[in-house]
């Protein structure tokens, strides 16, 4: 049976509009795939959908044809704009969730696309509040246990890794990492190596005290000071 022209447009401005809600969130968050991306995603989905249950109503009885193919080819293509949001800057790694929201917006349109009304209404209801109250709750417990630790050191091959493998003894987990060279400073022996600034968001787990944080750090070879906040 072939959609009406008001059924049509219902999926399309339904598809529009809840990809704009899960859009709007990331969007308040300054996220890279915003309100504009996330209504393109779902609005494109709920078309394509659209356009494989058309074609198949045209030639039912007639071939093979499976309805499912070009909706399928969302669910994979969609691939390609989560990799393009992921990015990895040193030992972080950003754009996981942005990723993972693009994904689900696909399926969000295809479930227009396809009728399917209530899973799509359910399913953006869920994403808002996964988005919004649960980042919220990630930020709060994650803000009493972060630390950012400054390591005044030498710039050496492994330093960085001397300074990792010391955290992982201590059951920190290293979430961002920045080094910045010392410029103000003037240093003579550049033989040993240059001083840098490395500073790093940990994740204190364990509740780990400052203090032997700071000790087992400036134990290290070549580290000259420690700072923690």
């Amino acid at each position: 049976m072939m959609l009406s022209n008001e059924e049509l447009v219902l999926r399309l401005v339904l598809s529009a509009v809840l990809g704009g809600i899960i859009g709007f969130e990331r969007q308040s968050r300054r996220k890279s795939a915003g309100l504009r991306t996330n209504v393109l995603v779902c609005l494109g989905s709920c078309l394509i959908m659209i356009m494989s249950h058309e074609i198949y109503a045209a030639v039912e009885g007639k071939t093979n044809a499976d309805p499912a193919r070009l909706a399928a080819q969302v669910v994979s293509g969609i691939g390609f704009l989560g990799a393009g949001a992921i990015m990895k800057e040193g030992l972080t790694v950003t754009g996981l969730t942005t990723a993972a929201c693009l994904w689900v917006v696909a399926g969000v349109g295809l479930a227009v696309g396809g009728g399917y009304y209530a899973g799509a209404l359910v399913t953006t209801g869920l994403v808002f509040i996964t988005l919004g109250a649960l980042s919220r709750l990630d930020e709060w417990v994650m803000h009493e246990k972060n630390m950012l630790i400054t390591v005044h050191t030498l710039d050496r091959p492994g330093q960085l890794v001397h300074i990792n493998d010391c955290l992982d003894d201590l059951r920190l987990r290293v979430r961002g990492i920045k080094v910045k060279a010392a410029e103000d400073e003037l240093w003579d022996d550049t033989a040993s190596g240059t001083p840098i600034y490395i500073e790093l968001e940990v994740y204190n787990r364990q509740n780990v005290k400052t203090m032997i944080v700071v000790d087992s750090l400036k134990k290290l070879d070549g580290v000259f000071s420690v700072d923690v906040s």
